[in-house]
């Protein structure tokens, strides 16, 4: 994914976007590749061998190759044929938790939410310790306004040893804070996803509104301005949010710089709208 992109999905997750409808995928992700090793118990003193291709069994290796196809098409947004595929996979094999994980995500994008809930449910029954599952289940509570529900999934998620989902877990979780209105909190947690990844505008944007929120104009200014003075990842909120944090500081000049980048670059954006009026409390 380009720097662009990653920035325009973090806008969107941002705490006060206007974009909310198009969250959805911004921080959730869909099954880990592989296959779940078994679920039955290991005798004492018998260490459990690593699980690979000759312990598949057919079912299995056809639920793996539905799954392969659900999880393509669902990234093409080709929702009711990824559905299709993933109940096929799950036919197969009814203990993949990677399976209903992935039906929950569909489900969610579908506007069903009991069965989305239903089927994160069970992927977690099937493995408690998957922490995209975990992830996803929070990200959807946190859209549910389910948010200490959400905050614990994502506890439970970064819990998981070797997690390599860490700062993607960490901005969700610090976005579906501010949400809730726990300020405090949520500039913790983001700042611990900048110091997983420090590159990663998304973190920055968020943490930058936060401490706006916060009143911290000067802290905000310096993360906003982490984004905004590369010009390829600037977007019209985050102009917009910088504009804001100089409007606070009665910085005119530096309103009237990012606002003529403003209606340079996107004119026609409500942002833009927002600023001829003045608007910046809106």
């Amino acid at each position: 994914m380009s720097a662009l992109s990653r920035l325009r999905t973090a806008v969107l997750l941002t705490a006060l976007a206007a974009l909310a409808a198009c969250t959805t995928t911004s921080t959730i992700s869909g099954p880990v590749d592989g296959v779940p090793g078994p679920s039955t118990p290991i005798a004492t003193g018998v260490s459990k061998d690593r699980v690979t291709a000759s312990d598949e069994t057919d079912a299995t290796r056809r639920g793996r190759a539905r799954l392969e196809l659900a999880s393509a098409y669902f990234g093409e947004g080709q929702l009711e044929t990824a559905l299709d595929e993933v109940k096929l996979a799950i036919n197969a094999d009814s203990n993949s938790g990677q399976a209903y994980n992935l039906r929950g995500l569909i489900y969610s994008r579908l506007g069903d939410e009991r069965l989305a809930e239903e089927s994160f449910r069970r992927a977690l029954q099937i493995d408690g310790n998957d922490a995209d599952a975990l992830h996803n289940f929070g990200w959807f509570q946190c859209q549910r306004q389910h948010y200490a529900e959400s905050d614990a999934l994502f506890a439970q998620a970064l819990a998981v040893p070797r997690y390599r989902g860490a700062s993607r877990s960490l901005l969700a979780q610090g976005v579906c804070q501010a949400r809730g209105g726990k300020l405090v909190e949520a500039e913790r947690t983001l700042l611990k996803s900048l110091e997983a990844d420090a590159t990663n505008p998304s973190t920055a944007v968020n943490l930058a509104e936060v401490l706006y929120r916060r009143a911290d104009y000067d802290r905000a200014r310096f993360y906003i301005r982490r984004v905004n003075n590369q010009g390829d990842m600037a977007s019209a909120q985050t102009l917009w949010l910088g504009m804001r944090i100089e409007q606070r500081l009665d910085n005119r000049n530096g309103v009237e710089e990012l606002g003529a980048r403003l209606r340079q670059r996107f004119p026609k954006s409500p942002e833009a709208g927002l600023y001829e009026r003045r608007a910046f409390d809106e």
